[in-house]
């Protein structure tokens, strides 16, 4: 067997190991071990193994993901999100679905200090689908748009699948960061549009809330937006001017989190606890996931198969739209079965070489993939956010859930022709920074 052979073997065998239900890491873990001590030795092999595991846990640029995590979990137990969705909510929610787009906003807005959709998925459903059910919101409706609507956890920076991504492909997470903001409003409008346009046909999906005072309106945007933006700023802005990297801004994204809580005296001692503890736990996860995937990617390079797609692609009697439309296709059905994170770390080494070689720009491609991922996690039989969402509210049968999200997966389409189309949507803001 050539090496390239043992390349497409391995992937088989992963996929076959993976829909039998084992762990995706420990899956890519053994594979990688298994074909790496093929195509060389066992003594190469766990030498390589030991050295791949010590430095991804060591890895000063991997420490931003425990930092973001903890990030996210702050906000969480001391009810930043809360407090989001109640600005929002009571700026748009007397309008035709507004409910729905002040879920969608305040998802972006949520977006802004968690880097997690799942995350976001668990977090808004708990803050927003009692509201919407209290103004006789369609269960369907209202749970497929928090499912969907969470996707935007991971598009507005932080992003852990930006971090992953940038990390799989050796690309500047600073300029990925950056290339998700403009995606993430575009995406953000298409989806409030998509609500609002099935409210217009069918009225009883979302009826519209009591109208606000603007005093009040005002005080809650003050309260709870400007908190958001302080924290996205420190950021954001820290990055965008140079003034620190990445792992550094996310301390400074926990550290300013904490302090917004501790000043807003909203985190207990008990939340500030839990927080660590969901952290440590996430973090060990994907920190895992990641070495496994690093060991993988070891073997499929000495296999020669990206190289040997990349130059088959490149060969094909096709335009590069095709061939990106083909490698977005396997992501949505890939996406399907296999967690974002994983599916990540399992395909960039195998796709981006692909991509590059005809001619797509590599931060362009992260938002992308991001963008792909994000059908993966709403659609059937995985469709993390569904189940996540349909775990806070018991009441909504997953399948209707689905049913729900099928015009949200047609405004993803929709931003993906649009950056496709014109990819400075994307690179503008990354190319403002050297």
């Amino acid at each position: 067997m050539t090496p390239i052979q043992a390349g497409l073997m391995s992937i088989i065998v992963v996929f076959v190991l993976l829909f039998s239900k084992m762990p995706v890491a420990y899956v890519m873990l053994t594979v990688g071990m298994a074909g790496f001590s093929y195509l060389t030795n066992p003594k190469a092999m766990f030498s390589v193994t030991v050295q791949t595991m010590y430095n991804t846990f060591a890895s000063y640029s991997l420490i931003v993901i425990p930092l973001f995590v903890w990030m996210g979990y702050i906000a969480f137990y001391s009810g930043l999100s809360s407090r989001i969705y109640d600005a929002t909510y009571k700026v748009a929610g007397n309008m035709k679905a507004g409910l729905a787009m002040a879920t969608i906003a305040a998802c972006t807005a949520f977006g802004a200090i968690c880097g997690s959709t799942t995350a976001t998925a668990a977090t808004m459903g708990a803050v927003a689908l009692p509201e919407m059910k209290k103004y006789n919101y369609s269960h369907p409706f209202a749970t497929a748009t928090v499912a969907s609507a969470a996707i935007l956890g991971v598009m507005i920076p932080p992003s852990v699948i930006f971090i992953l991504y940038g990390i799989a492909a050796g690309q500047s997470i600073s300029k990925l960061f950056l290339a998700g903001i403009l995606p993430g409003i575009l995406l953000m409008g298409l989806f409030m549009l998509t609500a609002y346009i099935q409210v217009v046909r069918n009225p009883e999906l979302g009826p519209p809330g009591p109208k606000v005072p603007w005093k009040e309106k005002i005080t809650a945007v003050v309260t709870g937006g400007v908190e958001v933006i302080i924290i996205f700023v420190a950021v954001m802005g820290g990055l965008f001017i140079g003034f620190f990297t990445p792992t550094e801004a996310g301390a400074v994204g926990a550290f300013s989190t904490l302090v917004v809580a501790l000043a807003r005296r909203k985190l207990t001692w008990q939340g500030f606890v839990n927080s660590l503890t969901d952290s440590v736990r996430i973090s060990a996860m994907i920190m895992f996931l990641v070495a496994a995937a690093a060991i993988y990617g070891r073997f499929l390079a000495i296999s020669g198969l990206p190289g040997g797609l990349a130059r088959w692609a490149v060969e094909l009697p096709l335009p590069p739209a095709a061939i990106l439309t083909v490698i977005l296709f396997i992501y949505l059905v890939l996406g399907c079965f296999i967690d974002a994170l994983a599916l990540i770390l399992l395909t960039v080494p195998i796709f981006y070489p692909v991509a590059i070689s005809i001619g797509y720009d590599p931060i362009w491609f992260g938002v992308i993939i991001v963008l792909a991922l994000g059908m993966g996690v709403i659609t059937p039989p995985v469709g993390a956010n569904v189940y996540v969402v349909a775990g806070v509210d018991r009441e909504t049968p997953v399948m209707d859930i689905f049913r729900g999200v099928s015009p949200y997966l047609l405004a993803i389409v929709v931003c993906i022709i649009l950056l496709t189309l014109f990819p400075q949507i994307a690179l503008f803001l990354p190319n403002l920074v050297k």
